[in-house]
């Protein structure tokens, strides 16, 4: 690092005899040594040569040292550049104002050399050292603009994954929202048709956020596809052979899933619904349990289920089954919009988010979705999201 410094490249600018002298002591110190006469010669060496620090006199000739300085502090291309200014015994008021303008150090004359070229190597040393310090700067910025470049897509695949607004459906209506707590998050939820008369519904809840709760998130879904594609051939205890019961997909995936896998688990709600005679079936791996809303305003929690899936298909999954009603609205959510906390760190919670879903239950499905999540605005106050944040609700019409 010292070879370094001393193959720096030093510019003197003074009108009189110090600049020989102080040029040639460089020189023979190991130094590459420019000089100028005067503050406009300074300056056009600076523009061409770019030093890595500069001595300056005060008192010149068409342009002194202040004027200087202020010059090459207003241009980016040499506003980095250590100054020390060579200032007389009796010239106090110049070593003031030149430290209070930005000079870096100053060197009195008569000249010490030792105490020169200590002065100057402290300088560089800390130029360098710098400079070092910026170049990594801007590259670990290049790397996180990359970062987040990669991540915009990543986000743009797992919104993907979500319900297609190109779904359309006589006797149901679907409403969603989906906020992650980072550009991408462990949160995922969608529907599919089963055949003409069957709708498959799911919603996930991967352990932790950002990257690699996503990426589970992902394989999931994958394995979801395959499911959804070989179906009639996968064991059953529905009405129709031909789909897969909620309890068996959720052992399924307990057993794909083993929490060594990834070093996660993960919560999930699945739910058949039959379009024609409202039959609703389904299972809850320890997920906030799906709401069936009644437009009367009468709750129901949908809770059958068993524990996380990551256990490895050590512990069964158990059914539940209830009969929609026109009118009947099923709501669900990820624990993000019950245990989101407000700016007093006071939670949303359960019972808030109930009376809520109580007092509108027989509004427009649109309206309801708009309405809570101004509501939950409301209540935050802007504070961050802690967690990721997932609701899908549908409405039952009755039998198409």
């Amino acid at each position: 690092m010292a070879e370094q410094y001393l193959s720096s490249k030093i510019l003197v600018v003074d009108d009189g005899l110090d600049r020989k002298i102080l040029g040639h002591l460089l020189t023979r110190e190991g130094y590459e040594v420019l000089e100028a006469a005067d503050g406009a010669e300074g300056l056009r060496l600076c523009l061409t040569d770019r030093p890595d620090l500069i001595l300056l006199d005060v008192n010149m000739p068409k342009l002194d040292g202040f004027s200087l300085l202020t010059l090459l502090q207003k241009d980016e291309r040499t506003a980095g550049i250590p100054i020390i200014f060579l200032t007389s015994l009796d010239e106090a008021r110049d070593k003031i104002v030149g430290l209070e303008m930005g000079a870096v150090d100053y060197i009195t004359k008569p000249y010490d050399i030792g105490e020169v070229t200590a002065r100057i190597r402290n300088q560089l040393k800390i130029y360098h050292l710098t400079q070092e310090l910026r170049r990594a700067n801007e590259e670990l910025r290049e790397k996180q603009r990359q970062i987040n470049e990669d991540l915009k897509a990543a986000a743009a695949i797992q919104k993907s994954l979500l319900p297609s607004a190109q779904l359309h459906l006589d006797n149901v209506e679907v409403e969603w929202r989906f906020y992650p707590c980072e550009l991408i998050g462990g949160d995922i939820f969608n529907l599919f048709k089963i055949r003409d008369e069957y709708l498959g519904f799911y919603i996930i809840d991967v352990s932790g956020h950002g990257v690699p709760a996503a990426l589970v998130t992902v394989s999931i879904t994958q394995s979801l596809q395959y499911y959804k594609e070989n179906i009639s051939l996968m064991g059953c205890n529905c009405a129709d052979s031909a789909i897969l019961s909620p309890s068996k997909l959720l052992l399924s995936l307990d057993r794909e899933y083993p929490m060594e896998r990834f070093d996660k688990y993960f919560t999930m709600a699945y739910l058949v619904l039959n379009r024609g005679t409202g039959e609703l079936v389904y299972a809850n791996a320890a997920h906030p349990p799906p709401i069936r809303l009644e437009s009367s305003g009468s709750l129901q929690l949908l809770e059958e289920g068993g524990s996380i899936i990551g256990l490895g298909g050590s512990i069964p999954f158990f059914e539940g089954r209830v009969t929609l009603q026109p009118g009947d609205k099923v709501v669900l959510y990820t624990d993000g919009l019950v245990d989101y906390q407000n700016d007093r760190g006071e939670f949303f919670g359960e019972e808030r988010f109930y009376q809520f879903l109580k007092t509108h239950a027989a509004a427009p499905l649109p309206r309801l979705t708009a309405e809570l999540f101004q509501t939950l605005e409301q209540f935050g106050n802007q504070a961050k999201l802690r967690d990721d944040v997932s609701f899908l609700t549908f409405l039952y019409k009755g039998a198409p």
